[in-house]
């Protein structure tokens, strides 16, 4: 895979001029910040998540056993469990399926394991045509298969009337900027799809061992619509989102709407088990589980366990302040945000997205919202280790992290070059205290001005101070 750091500069430089992203990043922090605030509220968050995170964490630490009695169990109920290494079994697999039941149109609601793997793109090359149909998927897929910004709202980069143009262009229909009236339009262009496709693709939010289950979150309807109306029913989900028992997922579903939408509960919530049976009116008659590793079980056991208990909400991304400045398309792959920047080094390798770990401030402020306790912060800084322990740094920032180490552990020596460089860069700040350019940190400072310093370090003030008393 091509490497993703050049390409997370350069995005990340023109998202943060482009003024209309702005805007509409702006806008909605807004609305799920303070979303979320109102619905946290509601319950001793605090308590729910130490209980989310232990149920979590419980899982990973058992996880080829829960994994065992969740196959069981589906397949006691009709369901068939399949296995996949990467994304290309993962098209292998299900291009297979379609063939073997005759499918022609495959309808989708939002899996992000499908975009890990490019699934559209397989599918189209297998003679099946894929039609998503959550509104944001849709609204990228009819133009031209664009990639999500944001893992709960595809479509978060768009403005209304960019939508507009592009449903007027595709449908052919006079031209909507009533937003009842454009997701009216979009019903009725996707409704046709519903009552025609042959199979039905979607993720799932957890998989309960105990009953064999895959609990499905949306907020649109179309999941219901996906996994009950076609007659094969193909469900693609990590490893990692098994949980044991339907009291976990009560639990989980306490945090998980309200962090993701700031809803008490999602409009729609889907428990999906087995196959139509004879007295059911709706359900499919096949039933498949495709079970995806794609770098998950490599995390098992080692330093970056934690990250595997993500519930995928959105919240981090929502509270980020490098998010809210760049973007989702700016991290270059399926996850943006803070949980990106992780998950992306920890799934693809750290050589394939070296920058993502330093795209972060530090601040703290995804840890303190994530709802299952993921230390994001302290992750990122492991990645940080482990790229300058092995060297996938550039030379020049190893040789000044090189020269700073040398010098901190000889205390007189840091504490001239500390008192030299702050006379040099306070006289480069002038009557003003500011400095417009610097040599060294021209990617600093060609967009900000740099503070200069007053002249005196801490160490001189402090000693002067003990002399004055």
């Amino acid at each position: 895979m091509e490497n993703l750091s050049p390409q997370f500069k350069a995005r990340s430089a023109a998202a943060a001029a482009d003024r209309a992203l702005q805007a509409k990043l702006s806008a909605s922090k807004a609305l799920f910040v303070e979303g979320r605030k109102r619905a946290v509220a509601e319950i001793d968050f605090e308590a729910t998540r130490e209980a989310g995170k232990t149920i979590r964490g419980g899982c990973a630490a058992d996880l080829d056993l829960w994994l065992e009695r969740f196959e069981d169990e589906a397949t006691r109920r009709g369901g068939r469990v399949l296995w996949a290494r990467d994304g290309a079994e993962i098209c292998r697999l299900v291009a297979g399926i379609a063939r073997r039941h005759g499918v022609g149109k495959a309808i989708k609601s939002k899996s992000m394991l499908s975009e890990e793997a490019g699934l559209n793109a397989a599918l189209a090359a297998a003679g099946v045509q894929p039609v998503e149909t959550d509104l944001g998927e849709y609204i990228l897929q009819i133009n031209g298969d664009e990639r999500p910004s944001h893992i709960i709202a595809p479509a978060i980069h768009k403005t209304k009337e960019e939508v507009a143009e592009l449903f007027a262009r595709r449908h052919g229909r006079p031209r909507k900027t009533e937003i009842g009236e454009m997701t009216r339009e979009a019903r009725e262009v996707l409704r046709g799809h519903f009552l025609t496709a042959d199979m039905g693709i979607s993720g799932g939010n957890f998989l309960v061992a105990e009953t064999g289950s895959v609990a499905l979150v949306t907020n649109e309807g179309n999941g219901r619509m996906v996994t009950t109306l076609p007659r094969v029913h193909v469900v693609i989900t990590g490893i990692e989102k098994v949980i044991p028992t339907l009291e976990d997922l009560a639990t989980l579903m306490r945090l998980l709407p309200r962090s993701a939408t700031g809803q008490s509960i999602s409009n729609y919530f889907s428990l999906l088990t087995g196959t139509r049976r004879p007295d059911d009116g709706d359900g499919p008659q096949h039933l498949y589980f495709i079970l995806v590793d794609n770098g998950r079980a490599g995390v098992l056991g080692g330093d970056f366990e934690d990250m595997l208990r993500c519930i995928r909400c959105g919240a981090c991304m929502n509270h980020c302040p490098v998010y809210q400045t760049v973007g989702g398309h700016a991290f270059g792959w399926v996850y943006p945000g803070p949980m990106g920047s992780v998950l992306t080094p920890l799934l693809l390798g750290l050589e394939q997205a070296p920058d993502l770990p330093h795209a972060c401030t530090q601040c703290g402020q995804c840890a303190a919202v994530c709802p299952v306790k993921i230390p994001l912060p302290g992750l990122l800084r492991q990645l940080r280790e482990e790229q300058t322990a092995r060297g996938l740094r550039p030379r020049q920032e190893r040789a000044a992290l090189g020269l700073w180490a040398w010098l901190a552990l000889r205390p007189r020596l840091y504490g001239l070059a500390a008192a030299i460089a702050a006379r040099v860069l306070g006289r480069l700040g002038g009557g003003e205290g500011r400095i417009h350019r610097l040599a060294f940190a021209a990617a600093w400072t060609g967009g900000r001005d740099l503070p200069a310093p007053p002249g005196r370090t801490f160490r001189e003030r402090y000693r002067a101070g003990r002399r004055e008393r």
